[in-house]
């Protein structure tokens, strides 16, 4: 388990499966306010990482990338909404106050897919994940903290995918 500091963890997935595993171990922790951000290129395991993040959350939905309509939303039996955006059709972070995240915020967790492209609308205080391809199966995660809350978050899945925090 590489750990660059307390702010980082790296993981490195052999498989698509992997992937999505520690997706649902993230998304077991997650509640109301989180931002995950994914940050990689096509095909680095965005889409992946979210059905995990979504499955884990408690989602029964199918996840598919919202490049076309922007924002996804996956129900749970509580109604409580996780949020996903694809931000790689927003042309501004202006364009994207439009979507009002404080809002979806509010209501439930956000992941967003190329969040580069929106950064000066999202919150200080987030959770950044860059996702590379490595070869055909393998993919590396590198998760890194802004702020205290999501410091805890990355303790818990640390905890929750090596049983050491």
């Amino acid at each position: 388990m590489p750990i660059l500091d307390s702010n980082t963890l790296e993981i490195f997935s052999r498989s698509p499966e992997q992937t999505r595993r520690v997706g649902m171990r993230l998304g077991g922790l997650l509640q109301a306010g989180d931002v995950i951000c994914l940050q990689g290129e096509l095909g680095a395991g965005k889409t992946t990482l979210v059905q995990g993040l979504a499955q884990g959350w408690g989602s029964l939905e199918v996840v598919s990338s919202p490049t076309f309509v922007l924002v996804n939303v996956y129900q749970r039996p509580d109604t409580v909404p996780l949020f996903h955006l694809d931000a790689y059709r927003l042309e501004s972070a202006p364009e994207a106050e439009e979507l009002d995240i404080e809002e979806l915020l509010a209501q439930g967790p956000l992941v967003v897919e190329w969040p580069e492209r929106v950064e000066p609308v999202l919150p200080g205080d987030r959770l950044w994940v860059k996702l590379e391809y490595v070869a055909e199966e393998h993919r590396e995660m590198r998760f890194t903290t802004h702020g205290e809350h999501y410091e805890r978050l990355l303790a818990a899945l640390r905890l929750a995918v090596y049983g050491v925090a």
